[in-house]
């Protein structure tokens, strides 16, 4: 297997065991790269999470490059093939816990940098990294702390690229240019625990809250848009009862999520879902978080740039999407940046034995590359 500079720096980045939130050192390796080629290095530590904004330059526009260092859990060690913080290349592939979801296009995003620098010492603009070990966690002092930072003292992002996996099939065939919004509810609704067979001295909330639930699941929230599909209810968990088979349970306990569209907001949700419990007169308490909002890049000179580079590299005729889960671009686009989200396959992100193409990451240095060629030059 031929060597590469994208590849030996995600090498050097998968064998660093960085589960969240412990970055282990992938940031000043990273770091370390980017002062050589003129950055300025500013680490942010909030907590217990290491963060990383560095910024070559000091004019607008501002092109960053975003991401996270931080892996999830491996699982069970005796599923995997291999030990996964030692990469391994095995029939063309890079095997590794982080290898897909998202250090290889960290590697891609520093290799990129450096040869557009070498090539383009006097850019116009800047380019910036804002890295954070705090994605696959509760996501509260990574991104999210290092943005407010930054619109405290009026430091804008004109673009900026998170190098998500967002490819399905091919490299660049999918970019994410938006995300769904995610609401999270926790109902309650209480009953009166009592004997199974004197239901007359018990209120069953099981009873109480099925035709809710059923209302809940049937509702159309919305019909979505040319970018979002609709609105989608789901439940995820349900607990009431005793474990004894002739007790009415006293409570109920209802969670579910909102992944919406720029249709609705969750203001609008919540209320229509309080209107559905009001009407069927429930007992109820009821918890909400919202975990992200719902944002969209639409088609501009960061989706175009984007597009281009990839029918250059790889002749894929790219799609846009804005499927998939959330991710930190959530916290970035409020600020009035384009954000869009470029990286390798995500078959294999949060598996056992996750690996990526070796041949995809020299591809994806191009992309990144010729990205920064567009705008910056």
């Amino acid at each position: 297997m031929t060597s590469s500079a994208t590849l030996d720096l995600s090498l050097q980045l998968l064998r660093q065991p960085s589960v969240t939130p412990v970055d282990h050192n992938c940031q000043n390796l990273m770091a370390e790269r980017l002062e050589k080629i003129g950055f300025k290095i500013e680490s942010m530590r909030f907590d217990d999470v290491d963060n990383l904004w560095a910024r070559k330059g000091t004019e607008a526009p501002v092109f960053c490059f975003a991401g996270h260092t931080d892996v999830v859990p491996t699982g069970n060690l005796d599923a995997w093939n291999t030990d996964p913080f030692v990469p391994e290349i095995r029939d063309g592939k890079l095997y590794g816990r982080g290898s897909a979801d998202m250090k290889t296009a960290l590697a891609a995003m520093v290799v990129a940098s450096e040869r557009f620098v070498a090539k383009h010492p006097d850019h116009k603009g800047s380019i910036a990294f804002l890295i954070t070990s705090d994605e696959e966690g509760p996501s509260i002092n990574g991104t999210v702390k290092v943005v407010e930072t930054l619109e405290a003292r009026q430091e804008k992002m004109t673009w900026c690229l998170v190098g998500e996996p967002s490819s399905t099939h091919k490299l660049g065939d999918i970019i994410k240019n938006g995300r769904r919004g995610s609401l999270n509810g926790v109902l309650t609704v209480k009953g009166k625990q009592g004997h199974v067979a004197y239901p007359h001295l018990a209120i069953n909330p099981i009873h109480t809250a099925s035709k809710v639930i059923a209302e809940l699941c049937e509702t159309v929230w919305d019909h979505g848009n040319e970018y979002f599909p609709a609105t989608s209810f789901q439940i995820s968990n349900i607990q009431a009862g005793t474990g004894a088979t002739n007790v009415v349970p006293g409570n109920m306990t209802v969670t579910f999520n909102f992944r919406y569209s720029t249709e609705v907001t969750a203001d609008q949700l919540k209320t229509r879902v309080l209107e559905i419990l009001d009407q069927h007169q429930v007992d109820y308490e009821i918890e909400w978080t919202l975990s992200g909002l719902p944002f969209l890049t639409p088609v501009g000179e960061l989706v175009n740039a984007a597009r281009q580079a990839i029918r250059n590299v790889t002749g894929v005729e790219t799609k846009l999407s804005t499927s998939g889960g959330t991710s930190d671009g959530r916290f970035i686009a409020p600020t009035g940046a384009q954000v869009l989200e470029l990286g390798v396959l995500n078959a294999t992100i949060h598996q056992v034995n996750e690996h990526v193409d070796v041949a995809d990451l020299e591809p994806l240095a191009e992309i990144y590359e010729q990205i920064l060629e567009v705008l910056l030059t």
